[in-house]
């Protein structure tokens, strides 16, 4: 398992900003390693952001997404004290979820 993401959620009036670092080795499948055998694929395909039940984000990434990712994302209707949870599946199926509150 990964470690986990670090989100932070902030409101300035009915805007909410919301930064992710997602924790995750993001392989393509195309490196190889010392001994020039190929390291295999490991890669987010979907990560999503839920407030209040409602999806407020949600994408499809591939292969060609960097190591340690970083998102940036803004949504309305959110208030200081309530949660964004984020949620990323990998092409393997390891899902790691982690919530914030909003500042």
């Amino acid at each position: 398992m990964s470690d986990p993401m670090r989100i932070r959620a902030a409101a300035t009036g009915d805007k909410v900003t919301v930064r992710v670092l997602v924790s995750h080795e993001m392989e393509t499948g195309l490196r190889k390693d010392a001994a020039g055998k190929v390291v295999s694929a490991l890669f987010i395909q979907t990560i999503s952001a839920v407030h209040n039940g409602k999806t407020v984000m949600s994408a499809q990434w591939g292969p060609a997404v960097s190591k340690n990712p970083f998102i940036q994302f803004t949504f309305t209707g959110g208030k200081a004290g309530e949660k964004v949870e984020v949620t990323w599946v990998d092409n393997t199926g390891d899902k790691r979820t982690d919530e914030a509150t909003i500042s």
